[in-house]
């Protein structure tokens, strides 16, 4: 295995992406403009099912930051590649989750 600095955890489906194939075909391309810029040293992976379907997907995540990124489509995959990991700026308007800031599922306390 190559040294990495970023791991990438991307859902290619089949639930959160109703088109087949869409989901795998936005891995390979995100994979594609990663390798355009070997300093980035970036390691993928292929999920299925990351239980965060009610979310849009398909969803992403980016270690070690532990920021989740949903609606991840070509277009917002190449967002993430040069604003993320390349500009170090995280794309807020995809994000749904940070790790260590809150619980996505848990009800709000405000209701019990």
């Amino acid at each position: 295995m190559r040294t990495h600095h970023r791991h990438l955890f991307m859902c290619v489906g089949p639930r959160c992406a109703p088109v087949e194939g869409r989901a795998q075909a936005v891995f390979e391309r995100m994979g594609e403009m990663i390798d355009a810029h070997p300093e980035l040293a970036v390691k993928r992976t292929r999920t299925h099912c990351m239980v965060a379907c009610r979310y849009e997907g398909p969803v992403m995540v980016v270690y070690p930051e532990g920021v989740w990124y949903q609606r991840v489509n070509e277009a917002n995959a190449e967002r993430i590649v040069n604003e993320h990991l390349i500009g170090g700026r995280e794309v807020d308007d995809l994000i749904f989750h940070r790790l260590g800031e809150g619980d996505t599922c848990a009800p709000d306390p405000k209701d019990d």
